[in-house]
């Protein structure tokens, strides 16, 4: 047996995780594990097996010497005995390794952490959250009070500016209502959310509501959430009738707040359009910062918020919702700040979507479904070929670790959006969104909160902040986590980034930078002054690192400068979603177009605003884990690796699995479908709900990735 358990130690493993919570196996987007050894596995035809005793050679001449009837017996008889061998040992192997699945892994060490369970408290046990303790800080397991119904009623979220007051007016044009419907009987509905939270409710790790400006007092469940976009009411009246296996508690007193809307019948890109048309004076240049101290009207900055998909992409129901969400919240709601756009890979290069419009209308149609049709723009990869020239010379390339085409969409996702930047200059920012991301709060509040905290923080090492995590149960508030920053940075005498990042181009050549981003004065003259009250160039919601100092794979995969000299220095934020500006995007298709530059996309955008100075930051949004980490444990893991192979951005990327936001968080899309009302590894569902403490509702928070969405 010793022998046999040694062997089978040797086979792959199926299964990752032997706890009792299994995440969804998700397609990585980058290659990092393959070369991570706790990945590597022998081959099922290891030494121990090759080495074991067999007959000697000599022995065999006999068979040949023996008569052909008994040799036709003797092989029929080894024949039938190596099948009936084989097929058992297959049939024990599939055993053993079955139970060293369960028994003889070593799990990562989060995953002997205790598991953390508020997240599913529901709306029967809320209570006011100035009586909330986290269970994080519980001192003892005690199961919340459960009510019959909820303790507090739905309230109507309305995060915008008071556009009625006079002190709104006084600066700004005045805000015209707009509308879901042509004919102007739906205004943009309002959603609804409980004041209070969960008794027991888990709190994040990292990140902050408050300093964001998010309410952190109050949670959503889904049909406040959604209910306003076709959850709650059946097909036959325009909605989606997601509701009907759900557990209705309280939810009456929502269902009577709405109006049904039939979506069947909505055109989002006229009703964008229309928006716009109506408020459009509120964006017009028409006044300097001079001219306002004299009684003109500020202009208000718009934003493109783009949404990459592609050709053959599945639309879920959950996924219309979020969508719908989006233009809503963020456009109509706002009276034109924001426009939503789909930019939509065709997949197919033979597809000349570009000379002929009935080919491009019909590609559309056949991919889209017709609500978006009017906030749609296609593109492909002949389209990209054409438009940045090159050259892009292997040569150039330091290294391409995926092996892929320059011009694919896994390598120059961002040629596509800086192609739609040029095409589209009126937007001051472009919000560059992915479709596998879910919002359980409000999209308004939550963009506008996270652009405005990033225009108040100060330029001085801002790129160092922006490169850890901030965690307040070690790190306090936020300005004592920047006395750290500033601390450390002085031990351990590192050069802060001051400005455009001067490197060697060996005569190559580079745009030249901006004003805006020449420092005023010397770093240490400067009492964080510099860059309070600027709109950030590029906002992320991972931090900003280096990849040198990790062992991410693409962390080499840059294209267009001189190879012969050192590498210029770069930085990363993992997950391509961000906030751009148009002056940002201008000088990344400028880099690409003249002189043939580029780098992996989560690469891209960050090392461009190193690069020449852009005012960039990392947005510290609320990060929730599945487990009970212990807080310096966390801190020493996330902030300070004590190897490149040990970053949470390299191997250690494992580490990521049980929180909410990171390319391979299994626990996001977990606890999104619970949410939603699904059962989930045996858990939750209507009648967990019911017995226990009704609907889950969660206070705001991205989920990604979102890789299935299925809640019957």
């Amino acid at each position: 047996m010793g022998t046999l358990r040694k062997a089978l130690s040797l086979l792959p493993f199926i299964k990752p995780s032997k706890s009792k919570f299994i995440y969804d196996e998700l397609p990585s987007h980058d290659l990092s594990h393959t070369s991570s050894p706790l990945d590597e596995s022998p081959p099922i035809m290891s030494e121990v097996w090759r080495k074991g005793k067999s007959t000697p050679r000599r022995r065999l001449g006999c068979l040949f010497r023996t008569s052909p009837r008994r040799l036709f017996i003797i092989t029929l008889t080894v024949f039938f005995t190596l099948v009936l061998f084989i097929g058992g040992s297959f049939r024990a192997r599939r055993y053993y390794v079955e139970k060293a699945e369960e028994t003889e892994r070593i799990p990562y060490h989060w995953e002997l952490y205790p598991r953390l369970n508020g997240f599913y408290n529901g709306i029967r046990s809320l209570i006011d959250y100035s009586d909330w303790i986290p269970e994080q800080q519980a001192t003892t397991k005690t199961r919340p009070q459960i009510h019959k119904t909820p303790t507090f009623d739905p309230i109507t979220v309305n995060p915008f500016p008071d556009f009625n007051s006079e002190k709104y007016l006084k600066d700004h044009q005045p805000v015209l209502e707009c509308y879901v419907d042509e004919s102007e009987k739906h205004p943009a509905p309002d959603i609804y959310a409980y004041p209070g939270i969960p008794d027991g409710m888990t709190a994040p790790y990292w990140g902050s509501y408050e300093n964001l400006g998010l309410a952190a007092d109050r949670c959503w469940e889904r049909f406040g959430r959604f209910g306003p976009y076709g959850y709650s009411y059946s097909p036959a009246e325009g909605g989606l009738g997601l509701s009907n296996n759900s557990e209705h508690t309280g939810a009456e007193k929502i269902q009577e707040k709405l109006t049904k809307i039939d979506y069947r019948n909505v055109n989002w890109g006229k009703a964008q359009k229309k928006c716009f048309e109506k408020n459009w004076q509120r964006f017009k240049s028409n006044a300097t910062q001079a001219d306002e101290n004299y009684g003109l009207k500020k202009a208000v900055k718009r934003s493109a918020y783009v949404l990459r998909t592609w050709t053959g992409y599945q639309y879920t129901d959950i996924q219309l919702l979020s969508l719908r969400a989006m233009i809503n919240e963020l456009s109509l709601k706002s009276g034109g700040e924001y426009d939503v756009h789909l930019l939509v890979h065709v997949k197919d290069d033979t597809i000349p979507i570009f000379e002929s419009e009935e080919i491009y209308n019909q590609t559309l149609r056949e991919n889209v479904p017709e609500e978006f049709w009017g906030i749609t723009t296609l593109w492909s990869v002949p389209q990209m070929r054409a438009f940045y020239p090159g050259p892009f010379r292997d040569e150039d390339n330091v290294e391409n670790h995926s092996k892929s085409d320059i011009y694919g969409v896994y390598r120059s996702a961002h040629f596509a959006l800086q192609w739609f930047s040029q095409q589209h200059q009126e937007y001051d920012f472009v919000w560059n969104w992915e479709m596998d991301i879910r919002y359980t709060g409000h999209y308004y509040e939550f963009h506008n909160g996270v652009a405005t905290w990033a225009a108040e923080q100060p330029r001085k090492l801002l790129w160092e902040r922006s490169s850890r995590f901030w965690i307040p149960g070690v790190h306090g508030s936020w300005p004592k986590f920047s006395q750290l920053v500033e601390r450390e940075t002085k031990e351990r005498n590192e050069q802060p980034v001051w400005g455009p990042v001067d490197f060697p181009t060996a005569g190559a050549g580079r745009p030249s930078s901006l004003e805006k981003n020449i420092p005023p004065t010397k770093i240490e003259d400067d009492d964080y002054q510099w860059g309070v009250g600027e709109d950030a160039d590029l906002i992320v919601f991972n931090p900003l690192f280096d990849p040198t100092k990790t062992n991410w794979v693409f962390r080499n995969d840059v294209s267009g400068y001189n190879t012969s000299i050192e590498t210029p220095p770069r930085r990363v934020a993992i997950i391509t979603v961000a906030r751009l500006s148009r002056e940002l995007l201008n000088t990344m298709h400028n880099e690409t177009f003249q002189f043939h530059r580029t780098m992996f996309p989560e690469m891209w955008p960050p090392t461009v605003a190193l690069h020449h100075g852009f005012k960039a930051v990392y947005a510290p949004h609320p990060v929730y884990f599945d487990r009970k980490w212990p807080l310096n444990i966390m801190d020493n893991t996330f902030n300070y690796p004590t190897a490149p192979h040990d970053s949470p951005f390299g191997w250690g990327e494992h580490n990521m699995q049980g929180g909410t936001f990171y390319y391979n968080a299994g626990f996001s899309g977990a606890v999104w479908r619970r949410w939603f009302g699904a059962k989930e590894n045996g858990e939750g569902g209507k009648k967990f709900e019911e017995k226990n403490s009704g609907r889950m509702c969660l206070r705001a928070m991205l989920h990604h990735p979102i890789k299935s969405e299925a809640i019957e």
